[in-house]
């Protein structure tokens, strides 16, 4: 009995469908290039979208309140990110929605301030006054904290004690600093101490050791005797930066003829970081009077002619009445005397006593006072920190690899001559001071590679050597990745592709009708059965093919996108 349909019977809807698949090859190369022109259009308008933009992060409940019922107002479409904790709008309203909220005073932060005294009432007491001035000015320091981009919030607690007129009675103030970090960041001690000072600058009569910063979790970031240790680490910061600078000049200097490996150099700077102020006034004596300037100069003079001056030693003879002096009439006359002079034949005695009275005794006296202007010389000089007081240099240089007369290259010492030269050049790299106490010592001795004690280790097997564990690791990467590659195509593929790009089974031909039909069906039963049963089967293999494919597309888009551009490219 013969299983064929009849002639006259009607195909199914999926077996015409597959039928007109067959006869057309391209059509599911245009349904595919469809598809990927609708994904390609989709991708487009989606990434025409608005581009969002960060409005602002971390703001508070009350503040974001605030700003969302602000934006519904404006109309501004918005979205949330990161949980919330952002609020994101078009990247490009992003300014004039910020100016528009900051007229409205949004955000308002953690807390206020000074525009607390902006709304005083009449009548205000000098206590509420004196609070608001305080409130306020916590709620200035903490926004100017908060700037620090570690630092998420800030709180702020002023002790500021009431003046008095008794000065025993007067108490400084003081302040509290609570910090609450970001997630995972941390404040190093420099910042710390920026906090520390910035706090102390603004508040009156404030010492920098009265303020106490902690952080979140209550641990204490200032000490109280933090200043009393005299260690701030922006000086240690600039002792190291000043050493590494050494090092890193000796070590130019010396690398080019040592080689890189072949040198090593430390350098400990003693750096005087006290500031000096001096004032000095000196005077200058006067050592030359010519070339000395004059104040004032006082002359007296006084002469006494014709008096006899007191003499004689005091005793017996004192007492006595002086002798009657004897004087000749006539002088001797003098030589080369003109006639008519003193002491002249013909002289007149008027002549003779004068000049007896120009040869009496006398006494004169001449005293000069003379004031100089005096040499002052006033000096100020302030002398900063961070001078180089001394500086201790150590370096170690390898010892040169030479060939020796096989021709093996050996390790010797260098030369007194070699030693000299490197200690002469690392002298000037360092800026060598005797006056300043520099100390350089420079040591030729072999650098230990291998092993401790200079020796070389054993030899490693060539799968344990470092070197080739790595090479084998890269090559196999490659490998794995190729492996992959194969496994895709021959697996996947090239599968897809087969049966796929096969050509179309030929319809089977029409069976044949009445007496014919019955005698070819009578006569060659099993022949139609093996026919029916190969149709039944290539129908159950086409189903199933059908079924992987629509479960391959579902699971690997990426697959079916590249079977389709395969096919548009053949």
């Amino acid at each position: 009995m013969s299983s064929a349909a009849p002639a006259g019977a009607m195909p199914s809807p999926g077996s015409a469908i597959a039928d007109r698949l067959r006869a057309q090859p391209k059509l599911p190369l245009i349904v595919g290039a469809a598809a990927i022109v609708a994904a390609a259009a989709a991708f487009l308008l989606w990434s025409r979208g608005p581009d969002y933009g960060v409005l602002y992060t971390n703001v508070s409940d009350r503040d974001g309140g605030a700003i969302i019922a602000s934006l519904q107002q404006m109309n501004v479409p918005y979205k949330f990110a990161e949980g919330g904790g952002a609020i994101l709008i078009a990247s490009d309203k992003v300014p004039e929605v910020r100016l528009k909220l900051a007229s409205q005073g949004l955000p308002k932060g953690g807390g206020v301030g000074f525009e607390l005294l902006d709304n005083q009432k009449f009548g205000t007491s000098h206590f509420a006054e004196q609070v608001n001035y305080q409130r306020g000015l916590e709620g200035e320091l903490a926004r100017s904290i908060e700037s620090i981009g570690s630092v998420e919030s800030a709180r702020i607690h002023l002790a500021l004690p009431k003046p008095s007129l008794f000065v025993r009675d007067q108490k400084k103030p003081s302040a509290s600093v609570v910090l609450t970090l970001h997630r995972g960041r941390s404040i190093d001690e420099g910042q710390v101490s920026a906090i520390v000072h910035m706090v102390s600058s603004s508040v009156p009569e404030l010492n920098a050791k009265s303020v106490t910063v902690v952080d979140q979790h209550g641990n204490l970031l200032s000490a109280a005797n933090a200043g009393a240790r005299g260690l701030d680490v922006s000086q240690l910061k600039y002792a190291q930066e000043i050493e590494q600078g050494y090092i890193r000049r000796i070590e130019a200097i010396l690398q080019p003829i040592l080689g890189a490996t072949n040198v090593r150099a430390q350098v400990a700077a003693d750096i005087d970081f006290s500031v000096v102020e001096r004032t000095e006034e000196s005077y200058k004596p006067n050592q030359d009077p010519r070339n000395a300037a004059i104040r004032s100069q006082q002359s007296s003079e006084s002469t006494q002619q014709g008096a006899t001056p007191p003499g004689g030693v005091p005793g017996a003879l004192s007492n006595q009445p002086p002798q009657t002096p004897n004087a000749p009439i006539t002088a001797p006359p003098a030589p080369n005397a003109a006639p008519g002079a003193a002491g002249a034949p013909g002289a007149t005695a008027a002549t003779s006593t004068a000049t007896t009275a120009a040869s009496a005794p006398g006494s004169a006296r001449k005293d000069v006072t003379t004031n100089y202007e005096l040499d002052r010389s006033i000096r100020h000089v302030q002398q900063g920190a961070g001078g180089v007081k001394r500086l201790s240099v150590a370096v170690v240089v390898n010892h040169r690899s030479a060939p020796d007369a096989s021709g093996k290259l050996v390790q010797r010492a260098l030369t007194p001559a070699e030693i000299e030269q490197i200690r002469n050049l690392a002298k000037e790299a360092m800026g060598f001071s005797q006056e300043r106490g520099d100390s350089l010592n420079v040591v030729n001795s072999a650098f230990t590679r291998d092993g401790e004690d200079g020796q070389a280790g054993p030899e490693l097997p060539f799968w344990r050597d470092p070197a080739n564990l790595g090479l084998a690791k890269t090559i196999g990467q490659y490998v794995l990745l190729a492996f992959l590659a194969l496994f895709a195509w021959f697996a996947v593929l090239r599968p897809l592709l087969r049966k796929h790009l096969a050509p179309p089974a030929l319809p089977a031909a029409a069976a044949p009708t009445g007496s014919a039909a019955t005698t070819e069906a009578g006569g060659d039963d099993e022949a139609n059965a093996s026919r029916v049963g190969a149709k039944a089967r290539e129908i159950e293999r086409q189903k199933a093919d059908l079924a992987y494919a629509h479960e391959t597309a579902d699971q690997d888009p990426r697959l079916v996108a590249t079977l389709i551009k395969h096919w548009m490219n053949t």
